[in-house]
């Protein structure tokens, strides 16, 4: 496969039955212009990951990136530490995002210590780190099996070590839930996006992808051990929080 990224148009033909999504080669060929257009703040939240691990990893330190797609966690610190600064593991389950993502980090930042293993997350021990990053994955599990990753998650890091976490989210009330999802609806079309193409993705992402409200992703961070946790950023319907495991 070729590594040149290409436009996302994969629903903007009618199609007679919308397939479930996943993370097949199609989306892998297409992947970065698809999150470029269709998760507001994106980039925003790949920038501080930088100063986030300034701030809390110690120097050499792990970040563990679970559902790390393309490693575009990976690139952004690479691009911001020094090489010796940390050291990174990406795991994601989609084998096509795997390869690409070893090849693009390998070609990108040759000298960093940066690896992407192939694993479900739900079946992984996590190894120990100072700095976790889940990115847009969480919604993808069924809800039954989200404490279990974060629990694994809490138990991995290091005392005072920190998770990043970032979702799309539903607000509880219903009529600001509305209105999010149509203003959402307008930045994709912004962006480029047909009511034809959202439509279609939104049907296909129908029982794929759950996502949870802000106060029980808090809720849940909580019930697994992270004694303190906030939003620090949102934009629309999608949201990054950080948990903290600090010292009893």
């Amino acid at each position: 496969m070729s590594d040149a990224s290409y436009r996302d148009a994969i629903f903007s033909t009618p199609l007679d039955k919308v397939a479930r999504f996943s993370f097949d080669e199609r989306v892998v060929a297409c992947f970065p212009d698809m999150i470029r257009r269709s998760v507001p703040g994106y980039g925003q939240i790949l920038a501080m990951l930088g100063p986030l691990a300034r701030r809390h990893l110690r120097h050499g330190g792990l970040v563990l990136d679970l559902g790390c797609s393309l490693g575009a966690s990976g690139l952004a610190l690479a691009s911001q530490l020094p090489v010796d600064a940390f050291c990174y593991v990406g795991i994601d389950l989609s084998p096509a995002m795997v390869e690409r993502a070893r090849h693009t980090l390998s070609e990108e930042y040759p000298d960093h210590n940066m690896r992407v293993e192939q694993g479900d997350l739900r079946q992984l021990v996590f190894p120990a780190a100072d700095m976790i990053v889940i990115n847009f994955t969480l919604q993808f599990l069924d809800p039954d099996e989200r404490d279990q990753v974060l629990k694994q998650a809490f138990n991995a890091l290091s005392t005072g070590g920190v998770l990043v976490l970032s979702e799309k989210i539903v607000d509880a009330d219903e009529q600001d839930n509305a209105w999010l999802v149509e203003r959402y609806h307008d930045f994709k079309r912004a962006n480029g996006y047909s009511d034809l193409e959202i439509c279609q993705k939104r049907t296909a992402l129908e029982n794929v992808m759950v996502p949870d409200s802000l106060d029980t992703h808090h809720q849940r961070l909580a019930r697994v051990g992270f004694p303190r946790s906030l939003t620090w950023f949102q934009y629309l319907n999608f949201a990054s929080m950080i948990a903290f495991k600090e010292p009893a």
